[in-house]
């Protein structure tokens, strides 16, 4: 659990680019917002996990008002990865990640979002499937 901020630096041959690692939970939301409005630009995680999922989707969910404040502060460009396909509600399910990208860019839409500018990357923090490499847990992808 990401209780304050964390900051990773690393170089590419273009940029320069720090990855800020901010708390999720809904107790530690200043954090989040501290983190955020140093962004320019932003990966909002969901569970794919049932439950954990509309849970963050619905009215007063951590997904919905992450998105929310993202667009606030000025963050416009935005990577989806949808979480936890690993879990045995989920079983890497196509379905669920098309359910899951239907509902997230519906609330994303009536945010402000451009929803063709947003990637959705279906993943598993837990196992590491499609982090570094394509999964072959998900061939549909």
């Amino acid at each position: 659990v990401t209780i304050d901020l964390r900051f990773l630096q690393f170089p590419t041959k273009k940029y320069n680019m720090t990855v800020i690692d901010a708390p999720g939970h809904r107790d530690l939301i200043k954090n989040m917002i501290t983190g955020a409005s140093q962004a320019d630009a932003a990966v909002l995680f969901s569970s794919a996990k049932k439950g954990e999922f509309e849970a963050g989707i619905g009215a007063g969910g951590q997904t919905r008002e992450h998105a929310f404040l993202a667009f606030t502060l000025g963050i416009r460009q935005i990577i989806v990865a949808i979480n936890k396909m690993d879990d045995a509600s989920v079983n890497w399910s196509k379905d669920r990640y098309d359910e899951m990208k239907n509902e997230i860019s519906r609330m994303l839409r009536t945010i402000g979002y451009k929803i063709e500018k947003i990637n959705f990357i279906p993943v598993s923090g837990w196992t590491g499937d499609n982090l570094l490499k394509k999964s072959e847990k998900m061939p549909w992808y």
